[in-house]
């Protein structure tokens, strides 16, 4: 799929690897949905590109604001094309701490937000494209893409990680089902798992917290940079025999247990 003239929606789109990702398709000439809860941040960029930036500050969770926030868009818009999911969050906690149990609705928060919000938006997004016109820059005709975000955790999870990379695992789960429930209306699914990436909540951590977990990365052995996620998530859409997989971007790290 040429991304030039396409409509994304880019679901934690105004900060960190989202946020890359937004700026990236805005730079190869299409116009971005962001739905972040960053109010500043997502007005920060609708400013900087009033015509190519619709923000609405959207809880992924919401079924019925997702559905009015993208409808929206392709109300404005026309169309739809591509989704990608960044929007989530880092949850830690161990099964037995200090304090006893780890609480259900701990563990539920981060199924809720990381996977239920992943699929929310998804849903509603393959709707719209589904019913819009195909693609024509394309043999394939394509109506849509999307590209979900797990974890190199969903695979390694460290300890503390049980909430997290069961959301992220669930992510790359359902990678190859939602594939082929949307290979009947041209539409690609892929699952990006993205290792250690220089976003600003790695940045503040202080360097000895930082060092360590470089020590894991292979090669190069530095954090990812969030262009790089941008760069493979336009790899994949300009790719058409790319489908139903996860990739590892990564650096070859391997999480060690904690």
């Amino acid at each position: 799929m040429n991304i030039s003239n396409k409509v994304a929606v880019v679901s934690g789109g105004a900060s960190g690897l989202g946020l890359a990702t937004s700026q990236r398709l805005l730079a190869e000439g299409a116009k971005v949905l962001v739905l972040d809860l960053n109010e500043d941040a997502g007005q920060t960029l609708a400013a900087e590109y009033p015509d190519k930036v619709l923000f609405i500050r959207t809880d992924v969770t919401d079924a019925q604001a997702v559905e009015q926030a993208i409808g929206a868009a392709v109300e404005q818009w026309q169309r739809l094309d591509i989704c990608v999911n960044c929007a989530g969050i880092v949850a830690a906690g161990k099964v037995l701490g200090r304090d006893g149990a780890l609480p259900l609705t701990q563990f539920s928060n981060a199924i809720d937000i990381n996977l239920n919000g992943t699929f929310n938006v998804l849903r509603v997004a393959a709707s719209h494209m589904a019913s819009g016109a195909a693609g024509d820059d394309s043999e394939e005709s394509e109506k849509g893409v999307i590209i979900n975000t797990a974890s190199v955790a969903a695979f390694d999870g460290q300890s503390g990680q049980a909430a997290y990379s069961a959301s992220k695992a669930a992510i790359a789960g359902m990678t190859l089902p939602i594939a082929r429930d949307l290979a009947p209306h041209n539409i690609r699914v892929m699952t990006i798992a993205p290792g250690l990436f220089d976003t600003p909540m790695m940045k503040s951590l202080p360097e000895k917290v930082r060092a360590p977990l470089i020590e894991m990365v292979q090669s190069p052995k530095r954090f990812g940079l969030p262009e790089e996620f941008a760069d493979l998530c336009c790899h994949i859409i300009g790719n058409p025999y790319l489908n139903g997989e996860v990739i590892r971007l990564d650096a070859a790290i391997r999480m060690e247990p904690k």
